[in-house]
């Protein structure tokens, strides 16, 4: 019987990578989330009922446990930006990956994969590096032998990051960032997809990698490079960290106030994040050490941000049209 892999949030924007390449090895997969019905769309990842979406909390043992039973390994996607309610920081980061890690420990699972993240570190001035770096301490707890990737932002065709700033652009003339100077190493999502496979499947030593990008950029630069490829004009303007720290305090309030119904365009913790660098150390493993030759954001951001540009879909045959007549 072929094995079995089961992917706490296997639906989302990392974990249906994960959950296509670990079909393509041959193992049959379970994507673990709250709304199986929401995630329907990994079944096509494989043939008929290789792939199946299952109902469970990260918050709740029994439903933990219930979607863990035969696995061979187990891969833990889920993360929040949540600082309150009941998938808050703590709940999700730090209790839910104790919960698996100890359930796949007590269970006999042979592998652990944590999907981290480079700001990973108890003495970040962000809750949200804080509660990812308890998470790593409680999943080696249990399973010492567990493989952690500490990716840095990650990009690609579903991504949170491109696609937010970019549809920004069609609305404003004016590109608001805050910290701009800041040092991002942004990397592809299947590349991250494939080390968490390599940990899956035992390619992969056990132990702390962090996952970036070919180049290194300030924020202020990744957003020219975005103009680019949009072809867009727009005024990038840095906003000052003393400005941006009560912004984020008011966004926060009106977030709350509002029960999450106007949902914070940037919170405090995220500013807190932004005051740090967010690239690989020198001295730390990384794709490298994995065999793995990280993918350039030219050879991907074209590919999914061209509905963004003026002229969508058209754009490129409208500048050769206009290259021919000037011609």
């Amino acid at each position: 019987m072929s094995r079995l892999v089961t992917i706490y949030g296997g639906s989302g924007f990392v974990g249906r990578y994960i959950a296509r390449r670990m079909a393509q090895k041959g193992w049959r997969v379970r994507v673990a989330v709250r709304r199986p019905h929401e995630a329907i769309f990994v079944k096509p990842y494989g043939v008929v009922g290789q792939v199946a979406p299952v109902a469970c909390n990260i918050r709740d043992d029994a439903s933990v446990r219930s979607v863990m039973h035969g696995a061979d390994a187990v891969i833990n996607c889920v993360g929040t930006f949540e600082r309150r309610g009941k998938n808050n920081f703590d709940a999700i980061q730090v209790d839910g990956a104790r919960r698996v890690a100890n359930l796949a420990a007590e269970m006999g699972v042979d592998r652990m994969v944590q999907i981290s993240a480079i700001g990973a570190d108890t003495e970040s001035p962000s809750i949200y590096g804080q509660t990812k770096a308890k998470g790593e301490e409680a999943v080696l707890e249990h399973m010492p032998g567990a493989v952690i990737l500490r990716p840095s932002v990650i990009f690609g065709h579903e991504d949170n990051f491109f696609n937010r700033f970019a549809g920004m652009t069609k609305f404003s003339p004016v590109l608001p960032v805050v910290g701009g100077s800041t040092k991002f190493q942004p990397v592809y999502v299947d590349n991250v997809a494939e080390a968490a496979v390599m940990g899956a499947t035992g390619e992969a030593a056990p132990g702390i990698y962090e996952l970036g990008g070919p180049d290194v950029h300030t924020f202020r630069e990744l957003m020219q490079q975005m103009l680019e490829v949009i072809r867009r004009r727009r005024l990038i303007m840095n906003i000052p960290f003393a400005v941006a720290r009560p912004l984020g305090a008011v966004m926060d309030g009106v977030q709350f106030l509002s029960g999450g119904l106007i949902p914070a365009q940037i919170t405090r913790d995220q500013v807190a994040s932004l005051g740090r660098d967010n690239v690989a150390s020198d001295d730390a493993r990384g794709f490298a050490a994995l065999g793995i030759r990280p993918t350039a954001m030219e050879a991907v951001l074209p590919d999914y941000l061209w509905r963004f540009r003026p002229s969508g879909q058209y754009s490129d045959i409208k500048e050769s049209a206009r290259n021919l007549r000037e011609g």
